[in-house]
Order: structure tokens, then C-alpha cells, then sequence
């Protein structure tokens, strides 16, 4: 008999879960609208730096969603769903809006600069919310932040004068 609805890790307690949930989900969601908005950024990008920056935001775009993965698998290991679903995501990412259209090179990387800095809010919370609930939750935030930093500085260079 298979019991589809049992926790994957007995481990953890209900509350640990729980409050890993807590500080994950919203950064698995922020991390999937980057995701799409970096993409959004990468097919729109144009001007003389169009071909570094529209590489750039592909690795962008890779890292979100490998750190989104790692966010989602964590709350999943723990034994609790996770809905980051095309409507969740829309309805509860706490991302900046995105213009529309083609984009020049530096207004695309001041935007996803933006989009990253959001989505960064969202992980020291979870990093700071986490430190007393489960410190191997609290290191999957903290590498998501170190990730995402390394990020956020490659573009920003960009547009140093």
C-alpha cells in the first residue's frame, strides 16, 4: 500500500515545517517571477551591449530558477506542498512590474537590478525569520542570497561609470 500523503522526512516536526514553509514559499515565488521577468528582460533587450546583456540575464534567469528548485525542494523534503503555480506566483510575487516591450540595455539592467532587489527582501527575511526555526532551511536562504547577490552585482557593473 502506498500512502501518498506521508511526510518525506519524519524528522522534522510540524512546527519546523511549518515554519520553513513560512519563509521558503514566498522566495521559491519571487524566484519564479524572476524567472519570468528575467526572460522577459532577456528576448527585449537592445542597444551596443545587447549581446553580453542578454547572455548575462540567461544566467540570470538559470540561477533563479536552480534556487527556486532548491527553496521548493527543501519545503517539499520537509513534508509540506507548495504551490507556486503560474496564477499563485502572479497573485503573491512582490516583484516590480516590468515594462513591456523592447527595452534599452541599461533600462533592462536597471529593471531586473530592480526585480533582484525585491526578490532579495524576500530572502533576508527568510534568512532572518529562519535562524530560529531550522538552520539547514536558514542555509538554503543564505546561499539563495549569496547567488542572487553575485547576480545583482554582474549587472550593476554595467551601468558603472
Amino acid at each position: 500500500m502506498v500512502i501518498v500523503n506521508a511526510p518525506s522526512n519524519l524528522a522534522a516536526t510540524s512546527e519546523v515545517a511549518a515554519g520553513a514553509a513560512q519563509f521558503l514559499t514566498p522566495v521559491v515565488i519571487d524566484l519564479e517571477a524572476l524567472v519570468v521577468n528575467g526572460k522577459q528582460a532577456h528576448w527585449h533587450v537592445r542597444g551596443g551591449s545587447f549581446i553580453g546583456i542578454h547572455e548575462l540575464l540567461d544566467s540570470v534567469v538559470d540561477h533563479a530558477q536552480d534556487f527556486a528548485d532548491t527553496a521548493a525542494e527543501r519545503v517539499v523534503a520537509l513534508g509540506l506542498p507548495l504551490d507556486s503555480r503560474v496564477a499563485t506566483v502572479a497573485a503573491k510575487a512582490t516583484l516590480p512590474t516590468l515594462a513591456d516591450g523592447f527595452q534599452s540595455w541599461e533600462n533592462t539592467v536597471a529593471a531586473v537590478v530592480g526585480q533582484i532587489d525585491a526578490a532579495l527582501v524576500t530572502v533576508r527575511a527568510a534568512v532572518a525569520g529562519l535562524d530560529d526555526i531550522d538552520l539547514s532551511s536558514q542555509d538554503v536562504a543564505i546561499e539563495i542570497e549569496r547567488g542572487l547577490t553575485k547576480d545583482r552585482w554582474l549587472l550593476q557593473a554595467h551601468l558603472a561609470s
